[in-house]
C-alpha cells in the first residue's frame, strides 16, 4: 500500500501497511473523508511523523484522539493550528511549562516547534468526525500506534514517554523503563487537572534533564 510518509517511518512501519487490518483502516477513512468532515486535513493526517523523523526521535507524547472542532486539529497531539485559540488541555500544558520552566506562555499553539525538535506528538487514533469525540475509534488506528510504540521501544533507547491519563499510561503500559524514561502523571484536561496530579509534575524540566544526562539536546519547550 503506497501511503506518503517521511522516509525513516516509511521504512519502519513497511510491513505494517501490509497487514489487512491497515488496509481496512485506509478503506474507512478514505470513505469518511468523502462523505463527511472529518479532520484534520487529509494532508495532516500522518504529520506526528512527517514533522519528527523516526531517527530523530526523542520524546514522545500520546493523545487520544484529534480535536474534532474546525480548524483545531493539525496531526499532532494537543496542538492546533496557528490563529486557533487554545484549547482547555493545552492552557494547561502551557501553564505548567511556565510553572516549570519560567517560560512564557506563547502565542501559538501550534505545536509543530517541539515535533521539529524530536517530540512525537502522537495521538492513539488519528482521525475523527466532526464534532463526533471517538467517532473513529476501534476501526484500526490503535493497532497501527501500539505498533509505532513497540517499534520505539525495541528499537530505540533512552526516550522520554510523556504518558498523561490513564488512557495514555494504559497504552505505554509495555513500555520498558530499563530503556527509557517514563513520566506519568493526570491528564492536563480541566476535569482531571483540577483534581490534583498534573501540575507542579515537572515533567518538562525532568525530559530536559534525562536528555542532558544522555549527552542529548534538551527540548526548548
Amino acid at each position: 500500500m503506497n501511503i506518503k510518509l517521511e522516509e525513516s517511518w516509511k521504512v519502519q512501519l513497511y510491513d505494517e501497511f501490509e497487514k489487512i487490518y491497515f488496509q481496512n483502516l485506509i478503506n474507512f477513512v478514505k470513505k469518511e473523508y468523502a462523505s463527511t468532515v472529518c479532520y484534520p486535513p487529509g494532508k495532516q493526517i500522518f504529520n506526528a511523523f512527517d514533522k519528527c523523523s523516526f531517527k530523530n526521535i526523542k520524546v514522545v507524547i500520546l493523545g487520544q484522539d484529534p480535536y474534532h472542532g474546525p480548524n483545531q486539529a493539525n496531526g499532532l497531539c494537543f496542538s492546533v493550528s496557528d490563529g486557533v485559540p487554545f484549547p482547555p488541555s493545552l492552557i494547561n500544558i502551557f501553564k505548567e511549562i511556565k510553572k516549570d520552566l519560567g517560560t512564557e506562555i506563547p502565542n501559538s499553539g501550534n505545536l509543530e516547534r517541539w515535533a521539529e525538535q524530536g517530540v512525537l506528538l502522537l495521538n492513539a487514533t488519528l482521525t475523527v468526525r466532526d464534532n463526533q469525540a471517538g467517532s473513529h475509534q476501534k476501526q484500526g488506528w490503535e493497532t497501527f500506534t501500539d505498533a509505532v510504540i513497540l517499534k520505539l521501544n525495541q528499537e530505540k533507547e533512552n526516550l522520554v514517554f510523556l504518558l498523561w491519563g490513564a488512557f495514555a499510561q494504559n497504552k505505554g503500559k509495555f513500555i520498558d523503563t530499563s530503556k527509557h524514561l517514563v513520566l506519568k502523571s493526570k491528564h492536563p484536561s480541566p476535569l482531571s487537572a483540577n483534581q490534583g496530579g498534573w501540575f507542579d509534575q515537572h515533567h518538562f524540566s525532568k525530559t530536559n534533564a534525562f536528555l542532558k544526562s544522555k549527552g542529548l539536546k534538551v527540548i526548548n519547550w
